[in-house]
């Protein structure tokens, strides 16, 4: 009986890195996307977010099935409702990288992003990369230390949020209104997206050490 829960808590854990490593790759082909106006990955990543959807479901479920039948205590319940919470952040990523593709389909077949802003964007996006990869190690081979890192790697994703609205802001911008909301709304999709994977951290922090981090 002992073994058998043991593996479902295990199958928690490895649908969440499923998780994880599903959303990173959604945002990469999101920005992709984004800068090259390929409406084909656009779309399929619209396509694609359900697969995250589907990953929530399955961690809910069992996590709900886990709490009914075996009353965990201790680590293990611990482990269950960060795992909730966790999951509720990726779902929230996933849909954040839905929100970036679905921008570039709206200026199709036209580039949404203006020559002034594709730098910015596209560190954006690297930053964003970076986070989920720490996400997914974390999540693979939890640590304190990494997650507890997240923090400053999220002023990195707000310092550039700030350079994106010095361009926008700027009396040189040109592009006008269109572009500069959809600039603006993307450095935010961005910046959330960094945020959500922070609270993931956090929540791998309380995992590991018992404490929340301050």
């Amino acid at each position: 009986m002992r073994a058998e829960y043991e593996a479902e808590l295990d199958d928690v854990r490895q649908i969440l890195i499923s998780m994880a490593n599903e959303v990173r790759d959604l945002m990469r082909r999101a920005t992709h996307s984004l800068l090259t106006a390929d409406a084909d990955e656009g779309d399929q990543v619209l396509v694609d977010d359900a697969v995250v959807n589907t990953y929530h479901r399955r961690i809910e479920d069992r996590i709900y099935g886990l709490l009914a039948r075996q009353a965990p205590v201790a680590g293990d319940l611990r482990l269950l409702f960060c795992a909730l919470h966790i999951a509720a952040d990726l779902e929230r990523m996933g849909d954040l990288a839905k929100h970036v593709a679905k921008t570039g389909l709206r200026r199709y077949p036209f580039p949404a992003v203006p020559d002034e802003l594709a730098s910015a964007i596209a560190d954006m996006a690297a930053v964003a990369d970076r986070i989920s990869a720490k996400i997914s190690g974390i999540l693979s081979n939890p640590s304190a230390t990494d997650a507890a890192e997240l923090d400053s790697d999220d002023d990195a994703m707000d310092e550039l949020q700030r350079g994106l609205f010095v361009v926008l802001l700027s009396a040189d911008w040109r592009q006008g209104v269109e572009p500069a909301i959809d600039g603006a709304m993307l450095g935010r999709f961005y910046e959330r997206y960094a945020d959500h994977a922070v609270n993931a951290g956090r929540q791998m922090y309380f995992l590991v050490t018992g404490e929340p981090l301050h």
